[in-house]
């Protein structure tokens, strides 16, 4: 194991039965609130790629993907659950384990040709990655990978984006 992934497993709580009995969270926050880690994670993301927009997916993927896209020299764009943004958007729908769901970007966040990394706190499923991959490449911007902070491995989330670089900074 690396340093990095030890400072930040040290710093991540479970919570047992949250948001529902069964359910083990894996609560980031202690993370976030040590400076310390919070720029090794940031300084580690950030230097993943040479790209031009950072993706943050709603809402802990904007706590990582904002000071990424700074240290990165990137801009930041968020993708919104429906309904959040303001101006004319793309959607997408994907399946979740006990419904679905729908995310949005706007439709003019890229200009053609963009390389774009997409970051998010946590990959489950795969399939909110999955639906924002599919969002970057039909506004015309090239995904050159997604990054995130822990990647839950027994939910099989990698196995939804074959030919996607996947970097996850842990793995549980």
């Amino acid at each position: 194991m690396t340093e990095l992934s030890t400072l930040i497993l040290d710093r991540i709580r479970d919570v047992p039965d949250y948001p529902k009995p069964g359910v083990m969270f894996k609560d980031i926050t202690p993370l976030l609130a040590d400076p310390v880690a919070m720029a090794a994670v940031v300084d580690e993301l950030a230097g993943l790629h040479q790209v031009d927009k950072i993706v943050g997916i709603e809402a802990r993927g904007f706590i990582l993907a904002a000071p990424v896209a700074y240290r990165a020299a990137a801009g930041f764009v968020p993708v919104r659950k429906k309904g959040k943004l303001p101006a004319a958007t793309l959607e997408e729908s994907y399946d979740l384990e006990y419904g679905s769901a729908t995310i949005e970007v706007h439709r003019d966040a890229f200009a053609p040709g963009d390389r774009v990394l997409i970051v998010d706190d946590v990959l489950a499923t795969g399939g909110t990655a999955k639906a924002a991959v599919e969002l970057v490449e039909r506004a015309g911007a090239a995904v050159v990978g997604i990054a995130v902070l822990m990647e839950l491995a027994f939910l099989k989330g990698r196995e939804r984006l074959p030919g996607v670089e996947l970097h996850s900074l842990v793995i549980v």
